[in-house]
């Protein structure tokens, strides 16, 4: 079982107004079964991706039936009317949908309606500085990049980038670095501040694959002024070979940086899935002044989650560790002579039902010192479809 980590909690379309709006989300905000709020919409807008991560191994097509940019809008205003206030848009690889900028400037309407944020998740390989001052424009909030190594060799293992000769994949992996390194750049320069939480960094990191690439990547987040954001290896879907034993905990994590670089807690905001520390050789204001962990196996957040997500091609999904086919199918409600209020009392439906607590009953299964398989693993949707 790994070591575990109590956190501590501290365009040419639009979107039509809808009246009353602010007060149809307060009053008909729909709760859980174990009384969780509905807060957060992930919506993601593809299932393919630029690269082959072996935590992730996305399917490399695209499901059929993809929503239309106008049925988008039309979940993330039911979604907005239902209580949410932060969208974050997802993948796959986000950057290879087109329409991107479209969706973004096309919600903007909503956020006199209770939408504070949005945000976008990516591998930042197609992230130009053309496309990030284009984002910027469109109204793009914040933007986190992953990033899952420092040298050549580790980033195209982490990438999956694949070849029979070690030093041409040392060399794409290499590519792959300089390609991230610059994004970051070219997102600061067009308006994502760091100090302001709007530009972060991500890494996934697997124990006996990349976890010596903890230290060099608290250092170049440090350099660079970014927040790191480290995600313990989990179990979504069926593909990455996922065991126990694979996973480095938060706790193993802090422990590592904290020996190098002493840390300070702060502990996780409600509904957030992060824990924060910050940089004791850092003030508050620095740069790079912060790190944080997020230990959806061996500190679960399901108490307090939050998110709804909704696939590519439309299904909505209430865990992220949610069996394959147990999704709702959306679309019935997305077509034009839907009612929009049908489409909302679906997804109210869906949530108020929703008792998902996943990663909680397998810990507690564990701490009761049950064996690493006392709870049966059900088979998991594809992290690249669910949007991660």
């Amino acid at each position: 079982m790994p070591k575990r980590y109590r956190q501590q909690q501290a365009g040419s379309h639009s979107v039509a107004p809808m009246a009353n709006a602010a007060n149809h989300a307060t009053s008909r905000a729909p709760r859980d079964q174990l009384d969780r709020p509905l807060g957060v919409l992930r919506l993601s807008l593809t299932a393919r991706c630029n690269l082959a991560c072996p935590y992730c191994l996305p399917d490399g097509v695209e499901p059929p039936g993809l929503l239309t940019l106008a049925q988008r809008l039309r979940v993330i205003e039911a979604a907005v009317a239902l209580g949410v206030s932060s969208l974050r848009l997802t993948g796959g690889e986000p950057l290879l949908h087109a329409g991107l900028e479209e969706l973004i400037a096309a919600v903007q309407p909503l956020r006199k309606q209770g939408l504070r944020e949005i945000a976008l998740t990516s591998n930042g390989a197609l992230l130009s500085a053309e496309r990030a001052r284009a984002l910027r424009a469109a109204g793009l909030d914040r933007v986190t990049l992953s990033l899952d190594g420092t040298t050549g060799a580790a980033v195209a293992r982490m990438a999956g980038i694949g070849g029979s000769d070690p030093q041409g994949r040392e060399r794409r992996g290499a590519a792959l670095l300089a390609k991230v390194l610059a994004a970051l750049e070219h997102a600061r320069a067009a308006g994502f501040d760091p100090q302001q939480g709007e530009l972060k960094l991500n890494a996934v990191i697997q124990h006996g694959a990349n976890d010596d690439q903890l230290l060099p990547l608290a250092a170049l987040a440090r350099e660079r002024g970014l927040e790191l954001r480290l995600i313990e290896f989990m179990d979504v879907g069926n593909r990455n070979g996922w065991h126990p034993a694979a996973v480095l905990s938060a706790a193993a994590m802090v422990e590592r940086i904290g020996a190098r670089w002493p840390l300070e807690p702060l502990g996780r905001t409600a509904h957030g899935t992060a824990s924060r520390w910050r940089y004791r050789d850092r003030s508050p204001e620095d740069g790079g002044a912060h790190l944080a962990v997020v230990a959806s196996v061996s500190a679960p957040f399901c108490g307090d989650c939050n998110r709804l997500r909704v696939t590519a091609d439309g299904i909505a999904y209430t865990c992220l560790f949610a069996a394959p086919g147990s999704g709702l199918d959306l679309r019935p409600w997305l077509q034009p002579d839907s009612p929009g209020v049908e489409l909302r009392e679906a997804i109210a439906a869906r949530w108020s039902d929703r008792a998902a607590r996943w990663s909680e009953e397998r810990l507690e299964a564990w701490e009761r010192g049950g064996p690493e398989g006392a709870v049966a693993a059900p088979a998991h949707a594809e992290m690249a479809y669910l949007g991660g």
